[in-house]
C-alpha cells in the first residue's frame, strides 16, 4: 500500500496545527507583559496616593503643633517652636508660614529679655564668689526667627528688623557706649543686621550690603569679620568700606589698641581678633582661620597710620585710663603688631612704635616684657612648639614667688599637654599643691584630653582615658557611644560591645537627671549607625527616661566643661549632636513613618515632643523636595 497520501496528509495537518499555535503563543505572551505594565502602573498611583497622604498628615501635625505651641508659658520654646514649624510649612502654605513667623518674633523678644536678665544675675553670682566669671551667653532667638523668617522671604524679613527700631541715631549712640567700654561688643541691632546680612552673602551680596551698610558706621568685631567674608565675594566693596572705618578709628577719641587690633583682623589675620584688658590677660576670637590678603600698598599703608596715630597717643595718668586695652594691654599689642610694622610700615614709623614700646616697657612687670604666648604671636608669628612652651612656662616656675603663683603655672602646663591628648598633662596636675585647686583641675583637664582625643578619632587614647580618667557618667556614655560610630564599619563586633558599655554608663545616671535621656539618646544614635535594628528599642528607652527627667529639652546637644578659679575663667564645650531629639527622629521617620510618629507621642513633656514632630514632618516633607 502505498503510504505517501497519509504522510502528506500528516504532514499537512501538523503544519496547520504550528502555524494555529505560533499565534496562540503570541496571545498568551502579550497578556502577561500587559498585566506587568498595568501593574507598575497600578503600583505608582497607589505609592503617591500614600505618598500625598503622608505629606498632608505630616502638614496637619504641625499644624496641631502650632496651636499647641502658642500656650507654651516658656517663652524661648514657643518661639523655637513656631519658627521651625514656619520654615518647614513655607512651601506648602507661605501665608501661614508668616503668621507663624510673626508670633514667634514676639515670643523671641519676650525671649531675649529674660535671657539677658538672668545672665547678668549669674554673672553677679559668680563675680561675688571668685572675682570673675565664666557665662555662657543666652541664645539669641530673635536672631533665630530673623534668619529662618529672612531666608524665606526678604520683606518679612525687613518687616521683623524694623522692629528692633535701628535707627541711626540711636546706632550712633550705641556705638558711642561701646567703645567707651567694650570694641568687641556689638550693639544688639547691629549685631543683628550684621548676621542676617552674613547669611545674605552666599546668595546675594547686594540684598546684604542693603542689610549691612547701616551697621558698618561703627567698628565691631562683627562688622570686620563680615567684610572678610564680603571680601570674598566683592574685594572692591570690601576695600571702600574698610577705608571708610580706618578715617572713623583715625578721628574717633576713644579709639585704642584694640581698636587697631579689630582693624588688623581685615588684613592680616581674617576672621581672628586678639584682645588685650588693661591686666594684661587676653582673649581670642574666631570663626574661622584666614590667611593675610593682598591688598593695595596704599590700602595698607593707609591701616599703619590709622594704627600709628592712635598707640602713640600720650597716655593717660595712672587711675584716669579709661581705655578697654589700659597701659599692659598697649604694651601687648605694640609687642604684637610690632613684626607687621617691620614688615610693611615706613621706617620712621615703625622706629617710633619700637621707641613706644621700649617706653611702656619701663612700667609694665617683667613677666609682662617677656610674655611671648599664643594671644602675642597668633596668625603674624609661628606659634612656639610644645617644648618651647613648655621651657618658657618651667622657667617662669622657677622664679615665682608663691605657690599660688606656682599652681597657676603648672595648671596652664597641665591645659596645654591636655589640648594634644596627652597623659604629661596628668603629671603637672599632681604638682599643684592647693589641695582644692588640684581636685578641681583633674576632672577638668581629663575632660579636655577626652574631647580633643575624639576630635583627632584617636579610639586607642579614648578608651584608655574612659579606664583611668575622672569623667561623669555622660562623659564615658557619650565618649563610648562616639567610639562606637567610629568602629561601625571596621570593627562591628567591637562597635556594639562598646555601644553597651555606653548605654551601662547612661543607666548609672540618677533618673530624674535629664543628663540620662541624652546619654540615651546618644546610643540610639551610635546603634543608628551600628545596629539599625536595635535602635528602636534604644530610642524608646531614651523618650522613657526623658519623661522622668525635667530639664531635658531635646536640643542642648552639647559637652560642657569648665574650671573657675581664682586666677582665671575656662569654659570649654563641645558639639554632641547625638544628645538631640530631632537627628534621630528623623531618620528613623524615613523607615517608618507611622511608628516613629507614635515614638514622638510618647514624650510628655512639650520641648522634646515639639522637637520630634518638627523633624518627622521636615523628613517627610523635604523628601517629597528632593
Amino acid at each position: 500500500m502505498d503510504r505517501r497520501p497519509l504522510l502528506i496528509l500528516l504532514f499537512l495537518l501538523f503544519l496547520c496545527a504550528t502555524a494555529t499555535a505560533q499565534p496562540n503563543q503570541a496571545n498568551k505572551t502579550a497578556p502577561a507583559k500587559e498585566v506587568a505594565s498595568k501593574g507598575k502602573a497600578a503600583a505608582d498611583p497607589e505609592a503617591e496616593r500614600i505618598l500625598r497622604e503622608r505629606r498632608a498628615q505630616a502638614q496637619s501635625l504641625l499644624i496641631s503643633l502650632a496651636a499647641d505651641a502658642g500656650t507654651y508659658n516658656d517663652q524661648k520654646l514657643r518661639a523655637r517652636t513656631l519658627a521651625r514649624i514656619a520654615d518647614v510649612l513655607w512651601d506648602a502654605d507661605p501665608e501661614r508660614a508668616r503668621t507663624l513667623f510673626r508670633r514667634a518674633w514676639d515670643a523671641a523678644e519676650s525671649a531675649d529679655q529674660e535671657g539677658q536678665r538672668k545672665m547678668q544675675e549669674d554673672i553677679k553670682q559668680q563675680q561675688a564668689k571668685t572675682g570673675n566669671s565664666a557665662i555662657q551667653g543666652p541664645p539669641n532667638i530673635r536672631g533665630e526667627v530673623l534668619r529662618l523668617a529672612a531666608r524665606r522671604d526678604r520683606a518679612l524679613g525687613e518687616e521683623l528688623l524694623a522692629k528692633l527700631k535701628i535707627e541711626k541715631d540711636r546706632e550712633a549712640t550705641e556705638a558711642a557706649d561701646r567703645s567707651r567700654s567694650n570694641p568687641s561688643d556689638t550693639p544688639e541691632g547691629l549685631s543683628q543686621r550684621l548676621s542676617l546680612a552674613r547669611q545674605l552673602l552666599a546668595t546675594d551680596v547686594e540684598r546684604a550690603l542693603q542689610f549691612a551698610d547701616p551697621a558698618l558706621g561703627s567698628i565691631t568685631m562683627e562688622g570686620i569679620d563680615f567684610l572678610s567674608y564680603l571680601r570674598e565675594k566683592d574685594a572692591a566693596a570690601a576695600d571702600r568700606r574698610y577705608l571708610a572705618m580706618l578715617a572713623i578709628a583715625a578721628n574717633l577719641l576713644q579709639s585704642d589698641a584694640n581698636t587697631v587690633s579689630l582693624l588688623s583682623s581685615y588684613l592680616f589675620t581674617p576672621h581672628v581678633f586678639v584682645m588685650f584688658n588693661g591686666g594684661g590677660a587676653s582673649t581670642m576670637s574666631t570663626s574661622r582661620g584666614g590667611a593675610p590678603v593682598e591688598v593695595t600698598p596704599e590700602l595698607r599703608l593707609a591701616f599703619f597710620r590709622m594704627a600709628a596715630g592712635i598707640l602713640l597717643r600720650p597716655q593717660a595718668p595712672p587711675g584716669e585710663d579709661q581705655t578697654s586695652s589700659g597701659l599692659q594691654g598697649k604694651y601687648l599689642m605694640i609687642k604684637r603688631l610690632l613684626p607687621l610694622f617691620e614688615q610693611y610700615a615706613p621706617r620712621d614709623m615703625t622706629d617710633a612704635m619700637r621707641a613706644e614700646m621700649d617706653a611702656l616697657g619701663t612700667t609694665v612687670p617683667e613677666d609682662m616684657r617677656q610674655r611671648d604666648d599664643d594671644t602675642v604671636r597668633e596668625g603674624i608669628r609661628p606659634p612656639l612648639s610644645g617644648e618651647d612652651r613648655e621651657k618658657r612656662l618651667l622657667d617662669l616656675i622657677d622664679r615665682a614667688k608663691t605657690s599660688d603663683e606656682r599652681d597657676g603655672l603648672y595648671l596652664q602646663l597641665a591645659e596645654m599637654f591636655a589640648q594634644n591628648s596627652e597623659m604629661r598633662a596628668r603629671d603637672y596636675v599632681a604638682k599643684i599643691e592647693n589641695s582644692e585647686l588640684r581636685n578641681q583641675a583633674r576632672p577638668f583637664i581629663d575632660a579636655t584630653m577626652t574631647i580633643r582625643a575624639l576630635d583627632k578619632k584617636d579610639v586607642d587614647r579614648v578608651l584608655e582615658l574612659i579606664r583611668t580618667a575622672e569623667l561623669t557618667h555622660l562623659q564615658k556614655a557619650w565618649a563610648l557611644a562616639a567610639v562606637g560610630k567610629l568602629l561601625a564599619k571596621s570593627n562591628h563586633e567591637k562597635s556594639l560591645t562598646v555601644i553597651e558599655e555606653a548605654a551601662a554608663e547612661a543607666r548609672r545616671i540618677e533618673g530624674s537627671d535629664p543628663d540620662r535621656p541624652r546619654a540615651l539618646m546618644a546610643v540610639a544614635n551610635a546603634l543608628l549607625l551600628s545596629e539599625r535594628g536595635k535602635c528602636w528599642d534604644a530610642t524608646y528607652d531614651a523618650v522613657k527616661a526623658a519623661n522622668s527627667a525635667e530639664g531635658f529639652t531635646g536640643e542642648d546637644g552639647v559637652v560642657r566643661i569648665g574650671l573657675q578659679t581664682k586666677s582665671m575663667s575656662s569654659l570649654h564645650s563641645s558639639s554632641a549632636q547625638d544628645f538631640d531629639v530631632s537627628g534621630i527622629f528623623g531618620e528613623l521617620a524615613k523607615e517608618d513613618y507611622n511608628r516613629t510618629v507614635e515614638l514622638a507621642r510618647g514624650f510628655e513633656r512639650e520641648a522634646p515632643r515639639a522637637s520630634a514632630v518638627i523633624a518627622i514632618a521636615r523628613a517627610v516633607l523635604e523628601d517629597k523636595k528632593k
